[in-house]
């Protein structure tokens, strides 16, 4: 016999947004009911005729799951007998650490302040079975934010000493994601760049990141991707400045200058995987009120991360994200140096050594090569901003040459 719908309202903290119908199979939304609360139905799924627009929708859904490619995360559903991963959206409400929305199933009395996980504990079962962990006890809990984690690195959210905090690990054999993540907060601190901070964990001998969550019960983060769904995008716009355009259409500020210290952090760090889900702005979610740009997080697909050593050169190419394929033409697209200073990262290189001194997967041989490669981004920093100066110079000078050549002819 088939089984019926589920039936939920979305709702954004106690605001209700929609019915919606999910599909106790596949775990998709099936039907969407009249939108209650229209400025509350999350950023960038379209309204038409007072419904949202379902593929839109299911989209935005589907990236509550945990991804496919989650490390662990095939013999975690084998072992919970769930076969896809956005099944277990449901087992937790929808809640996440990222934002207030959430599902209240249907005929259910429950409120925002009852469940939310900002403010109540959570299990942390599934997080140590992602972790490859046997969980505690016969009965296995799933009311947890890990199953609507995004990312495809192990990770599992934990509260220690009442703040919720993100734990993550590295990949392959050489494990170097957490180091990186705290040597970009290294950076950042220098240069005085709003950042996440980060430490180092050691747990079973091997690295974690660990960073406090930067969202509040009051607060929210909204993707640049989802920024980006407010409007189509010209053909003949850039992806950069359509980011910035719809930014400025939601009143967002201080966009431009969040994203020139974002790229000068990526330059230097030869960050490859900075998609537009990884970076965004933060917006109250009482009064939607944009705050401006989150704060710099997740850096850890960086510094040759998973190159051999021998590949490890400061100017070896590498893929670059999100508005050009390479860090060499990404770089041009910031607006402004003048905050950069470079005697700050005096240094840096060998802060580098000391973080990943000790480490059981980065031997001396990388170690030192690691340490060359970020000097050598330094030097190429220095010398992309001094060419970024010229150009700025020649196009001030014929810019002033055409305005006087302008008035020239204007007095003839």
């Amino acid at each position: 016999m088939e089984e019926l719908p589920n039936k939920y309202t979305l709702r954004h903290k106690d605001i209700p947004v929609a019915g919606i119908m999910v599909d106790p199979a596949l775990g998709a939304v099936i039907s969407i009911g009249r939108v209650y609360e229209q400025s509350h139905v999350p950023v960038g799924i379209p309204v038409r005729d007072g419904k949202m627009d379902r593929g839109a929708f299911n989209q935005w859904w589907r990236g509550r799951a945990i991804p496919a490619s989650r490390m662990g995360i095939q013999e975690a559903l084998a072992r919970l007998q769930i076969p896809d991963t956005q099944l277990l959206v449901e087992k937790s409400f929808a809640l996440s650490l990222s934002d207030q929305y959430w599902i209240c199933p249907e005929g259910r009395n429950l409120t925002w302040g009852q469940v939310n996980f900002f403010e109540n504990p959570f299990s942390e079962d599934m997080g140590n079975i992602l972790f490859g962990k046997n969980s505690r006890g016969r009965h296995i809990s799933l009311l947890s934010p890990d199953n609507t984690s995004d990312g495809w690195l192990r990770k599992k959210w934990v509260i220690i000493d009442g703040a919720r905090c993100l734990l993550k690990g590295g990949s392959g054999a050489i494990r170097q994601e957490p180091y990186n993540e705290v040597a970009a907060c290294r950076i950042m601190e220098r240069l005085q760049i709003p950042h996440v901070p980060y430490t180092l964990l050691m747990e079973d001998d091997y690295p974690y990141s660990v960073c406090e969550d930067f969202i509040t019960p009051d607060t929210e983060l909204i993707s640049a991707w989802h920024i980006m769904q407010t409007a189509k995008k010209p053909n003949h716009v850039s992806v950069y400045r359509h980011y910035l355009d719809c930014c400025q259409r939601l009143g967002i500020p201080g966009i431009e200058a969040a994203l020139d210290r974002m790229l000068v952090l990526d330059y230097l760090i030869v960050n490859e995987d900075r998609h537009q889900n990884n970076f965004g702005v933060v917006r109250r979610a009482d009064t939607l009120e944009y705050l401006g740009a989150a704060p710099i997080y997740d850096s850890g697909t960086s510094l040759w991360f998973d190159k051999p050593a021998g590949f490890i050169r400061a100017g070896g190419k590498t893929a670059a994200k999100p508005f050009k394929s390479s860090h060499e033409e990404q770089i041009k697209l910031v607006k402004d140096f003048s905050w950069l200073d470079f005697s700050a990262l005096e240094g840096i290189d060998e802060e580098l050594r000391e973080i990943v001194r000790g480490s059981l997967f980065i031997d001396q041989v990388r170690c030192d090569a690691l340490v060359r490669g970020l000097k050598g981004r330094v030097e190429m920093l220095e010398k992309a901003v001094l060419s970024a100066g010229k150009a700025f110079y020649v196009d001030s000078v014929q810019g002033d040459l055409k305005e006087d050549r302008a008035y020239s002819a204007g007095e003839e």
